[in-house]
């Protein structure tokens, strides 16, 4: 009897630490609808990092084998030790291998005519950084502690990822559906590039999240425009979503912000950090035949070649919850390449929200909102957000990034469109008004990049532009959405530059402005796409002809006692190519007008006009 006492205590006993170590297990933890730190999770020394290749559907760079996309993987050691099972967080880039250096001649020469071509720029070569086993340390620290794994690869043709890259080409969509689809089982990984012995991501859930910023903010995008299982949602950080738009402008060949001369081709060179054997190759292909057959510095129209890299054409099969992220004042990938997927993920009727601040490139949501998002889509916990009657967040002018306003749409749905017209007085200041005042005369300034679009805003007096301004402002006036101008105008030559600020005055100068201090907003357009973007012709000398464009979205608050100006004036140093000064460009100011967001409508606006 005592043996058999003594083998069931021992029995019990055996279960009850088997009880205790199973409890034991590490797992997520959620509170208010936020994933939390799981100090068994938060063990870098003994995070699980390796890095594997996977391969693709295509062969760019042309040896006949499909191309392999090199990936990196951290995970907590509990999905060995404990058959532990996460979503995972995915970021890729070109970047991770490093870049071209900033050499003389990198960036097309932009002081010709308008219908020439620059002289033919240097290609640099990328010196590719070591054969790093970890690609990128990126996202991890923020979330595997948080019960995710994270994953990050590098795109095609950069790094020991093989291919060709194609700045916007099918192949940068296909390669992160290739990763996904490994995580989910559905492609191969392999330890090394050209070897057999099989990876297995038997840690995954399958269930996916990217994010990004710029380039890497581009890529979770494209990803979901190839409608991949197991991609449940993107957080897309001041993304590129068209390359057209990123470096054309309603037919106009127009730099992104800070980067005079950049086109598609010096992006190309950028980032190709891939094999050195396969860079003639990808070189002939891609950057000497189809760029440059297909970029076209010459009309600026938009073309096939534009097409295929806007991924707002590819959006059908698009079915991943979308959290956009973007600045208004972003003057490099500018806030329509955010705003034009939104609206369009919204008629698609996917899960979507929109985060924005007033300053520029870059800067992601709060981590607490991410977090929210990540959770829910991929840990599937029932937080609310899905059901938040609040689609966008929008920081104010001096709020801190982190305590966003939260409004019900953007633009905001209590915004109205009002038309300002233009009242003479050039080379002086004229009038923005609501009522049209016939007959006005035609004003003419002439073309001259010398001076920047700062210059000519603060000028009392000068025959470079032309400035029409409100008067002072009684009462904030909120501006939220897309503002559009007409313009009809006649040109000196065949072909000019239409450049295009609304800007608040007096312009505040010193070491406390802040970025929306002076910008409102821009925009920029080719003339002679005066009726479509596709085919530009040439200007009848003297022949009056009218071009409607979009200005960049916008949400901001213009204090009261400033005046709300519209600069009109043709080259912009910063940003255009720069043709011989002394083009005339002669505006029609009764066939001109200007259509204003403004919340509250005209009545706010007339509220807000000051009366002597």
């Amino acid at each position: 009897m005592t043996f058999i006492l003594k083998l069931n205590i021992l029995a019990l006993f055996t279960l009850i630490s088997i009880s205790v170590i199973a409890q034991e297990k590490a797992v997520p933890v959620f509170k208010e609808g936020e994933a939390q730190v799981v100090e068994d999770f938060n063990t870098p020394k003994k995070w699980i990092r390796h890095d594997l290749f996977v391969e693709t559907t295509f062969d760019t760079d042309g040896d006949g084998k499909l191309d392999r996309m090199h990936v990196d993987v951290t995970r907590p050691y509990q999905t060995d030790t404990e058959g532990l099972k996460l979503p995972v967080i995915y970021e890729s880039s070109p970047y991770y291998a490093g870049v071209a250096p900033d050499v003389e001649g990198l960036f097309w020469d932009v002081k010709h005519e308008l219908g020439e071509i620059g002289k033919e720029r240097v290609h640099p070569e990328v010196v590719r950084k070591g054969n790093r086993p970890i690609i990128s340390n990126s996202q991890i620290a923020t979330w595997v502690p948080r019960s995710y794994i994270v994953v990050h690869s590098s795109s095609p043709g950069t790094g020991l990822s093989q291919g060709a890259p194609t700045v916007g080409g099918d192949n940068e969509s296909l390669a992160p559906k290739a990763v996904i689809d490994w995580l989910n089982g559905r492609a191969k990984g392999y330890t090394e590039p050209y070897g057999n012995e099989e990876v297995k991501a038997y840690w995954s859930t399958g269930k996916v999240g990217m994010t990004g910023t710029s380039y890497n903010g581009t890529i979770p995008l494209a990803a979901a425009t190839t409608g991949v299982e197991g991609l449940e949602v993107i957080i897309p950080v001041a993304p590129n979503t068209s390359y057209y738009h990123y470096y054309r402008s309603n037919g106009l060949v127009r730099s992104p912000g800070g980067y005079l001369g950049e086109d598609i081709d010096v992006l190309y060179d950028y980032i190709h950090s891939g094999d050195e054997s396969k860079r003639a190759h990808n070189n002939t292909k891609i950057r000497d035949t189809e760029m440059k057959n297909g970029m076209d510095r010459i009309t600026g129209d938009y073309n096939d070649f534009w097409a295929g890299r806007d991924y707002l054409n590819d959006m059908k099969p698009m079915k991943a919850a979308l959290l956009m992220s973007h600045g208004f004042n972003d003057w490099n990938v500018m806030p329509e390449h955010s705003y034009r997927i939104y609206k369009k993920a919204k008629e698609m009727g996917l899960e979507t929200s929109i985060y924005y601040h007033q300053l520029g490139h870059g800067g992601p949501p709060p981590v607490s909102m991410m977090n929210k998002w990540f959770t829910h889509y991929l840990h599937g916990i029932d937080n609310g957000i899905e059901n938040e009657s609040n689609k966008a967040w929008i920081v104010r002018e001096d709020d801190k990034m982190e305590n966003p306003t939260p409004y019900k749409d953007f633009p905001n749905p209590d915004a109205e469109d009002i038309t300002l017209y233009l009242t003479s007085a050039a080379p002086e200041v004229g009038g923005l008004t609501t009522t049209k005042i016939p007959n006005q005369n035609t004003e003419t300034l002439i073309d001259n990049f010398s001076f920047n679009g700062e210059a000519l805003a603060k000028a009392e007096i000068t025959s470079h532009r032309l400035l029409y301004v409100t008067p002072k402002l009684s009462k904030d006036i909120h501006i939220s959405g897309v503002p559009k101008i007409t313009v009809k105008l006649a040109s000196s030559k065949p072909a000019a530059n239409l450049s295009v600020w609304l800007v608040s005055l007096p312009w505040n100068e010193g070491r406390k402005v802040k970025i929306t201090d002076n910008i409102i907003t821009r925009g920029w357009a080719d003339p002679q796409n005066n009726k479509s973007m596709t085919n530009g012709e040439p200007l009848e000398l003297g022949k009056f002809y009218e071009i409607t464009f979009n200005l960049q979205p916008d949400d901001q608050v213009i204090k009261a006692g400033q005046q709300i100006g519209l600069m009109i004036f043709s080259s912009d140093k910063d940003f255009t190519l720069h043709p011989k000064p002394g083009t005339k460009l002669a505006i029609d100011l009764d066939g001109t007008s200007l259509i204003l967001p403004i919340v509250g409508g005209s009545e706010a606006f007339k509220d807000a006009i000051f009366i002597d």
